[in-house]
């Protein structure tokens, strides 16, 4: 339980720095990239040394790291275009809901258990995340023209947390996640290169704020999916997992706003953390 805790504290502390890059009016795609620079030095310091070129050549897992190392900046693109067209609540829920697509997939690929307690912990769960996530007293509002972008990004999360099972299980041996990790981030990186030429040629050169941004949000970024990977290699259920990780993001996040950025909740909000809360309790302890 500790690495999820900890994934779920370093997860947390992605929400702040982003918070303080809108008050210093930092390039979130130019620290974005440079922080998979730092997080992919990061696993390499994490993993002791650095690996030879047939080492990571003829690993198996290559290919979903790589995969993955795409799904990431392409994920945080849509993000960002999610929460300029359709707000930051609409951003939130399709991002965090998502944890129905690793719970199904555990299910289905790892026959993992599905009792009573634990099938209505998961659908509080999701009540919780959309309750804690919304800032207006009317609700959320969809715009039905604009629907393709939360359905990417809610399928785009999906894939990336159940790929990231899916290589922990079957693929990536005990020792080397910090390995794999930094070769997630590696890639990540080698594409934000790609963002940032295009970037440059339209006047938009990197700024040292952005580096200064990056490296920040590199090291918690890094931590927050090792921790994760720990987290499954625990044998605990990815349907135990994602839940209480997404929902415990919610809820610490939700408490940071309140005691750094003195952020007002509404009695929406309040009941979803309550019932966040219960989800929590339900989930981890639930019986098949």
């Amino acid at each position: 339980m500790i690495w999820l805790l900890l994934s779920i504290t370093t997860s947390s502390l992605l929400y702040v720095i982003f918070k303080y890059f809108q008050v210093f009016k930092v390039n979130r795609l130019h620290a974005i990239v440079v922080n998979y620079l730092v997080a992919c030095v990061t696993g390499f310091l994490a993993y002791g040394e650095l690996p030879t070129i047939n080492e990571v050549w003829t690993a198996d897992w290559l290919i979903y790291a790589m995969g993955l190392g795409a799904l990431f900046i392409f994920i945080f693109n849509v993000m960002a275009l999610t929460s300029q067209k359709n707000g930051l609540s609409v951003a939130a829920v399709a991002g965090k809901m998502s944890l129905v697509i690793p719970v199904i997939a555990g299910f289905w690929l790892y026959g993992e258990s599905m009792g009573w307690i634990k099938l209505i912990g998961i659908f509080i769960a999701l009540a919780s995340v959309y309750l804690t996530s919304i800032k207006s007293k009317n609700g959320i509002t969809w715009n039905r023209e604009l629907l393709l972008l939360p359905l990417l990004l809610f399928v785009g999360s999906g894939v990336i947390d159940t790929t990231i099972k899916y290589a922990e299980q079957v693929h990536v041996p005990e020792g080397l996640e910090p390995l794999f990790s930094a070769i997630c981030f590696m890639s990540a990186f080698a594409i934000g290169i790609l963002v940032m030429i295009y970037e440059s040629i339209q006047g938009r050169p990197l700024q040292w704020k952005s580096i200064v941004a990056g490296a920040v949000l590199g090291i918690p970024n890094y931590f927050s999916i090792y921790f994760l990977i720990r987290a499954l290699k625990t044998g605990m259920e990815s349907s135990v997992v994602y839940p209480i990780n997404h929902v415990g993001t919610v809820l610490l996040t939700s408490f940071l706003g309140i005691i750094i950025f003195k952020e007002k909740l509404i009695l929406k909000n309040y009941i979803g953390i309550a019932i966040a809360v219960v989800a929590i309790i339900m989930i981890a302890f639930a019986k098949a």
